[in-house]
């Protein structure tokens, strides 16, 4: 299976509305706009892993950093609370490592 941005995108913003259940209706917005201005950088990143430009170590370093500024937009939003902010930046994070190492089996 080839990388797809589109559908991993498509499956970060469906563990980020799993993870804030009720408060989904606040989150949508400010998590699908987040996700959308870090597109390119996010496909880039992806990219240069399955080629093998940079390392896994490195990877994980970027998207940490990707991840806490998820975790900042979240924790703006006063409805939800900080762990549910954590959880739902980690979960959506884990689906774009995990896309990117299948795309790296291929």
């Amino acid at each position: 299976m080839a990388f797809d941005i589109n559908e991993t995108l498509a499956q970060m913003l469906g563990v980020v509305k799993t993870t804030v259940e009720d408060n989904w209706s606040e989150v949508k917005e400010t998590a699908n706009e987040f996700l959308q201005r870090r597109k390119v950088r996010l496909e880039l990143l992806a990219d240069m892993r399955i080629l093998g430009e940079i390392t896994q170590k490195r990877l994980e370093s970027r998207l940490e950093d990707e991840r806490l500024l998820l975790e900042a937009e979240l924790h703006a939003i006063a409805v939800i609370t900080k762990a549910i902010a954590q959880k739902a930046a980690n979960a959506a994070f884990d689906i774009l490592n995990k896309a990117i190492k299948l795309a790296i089996k291929i």
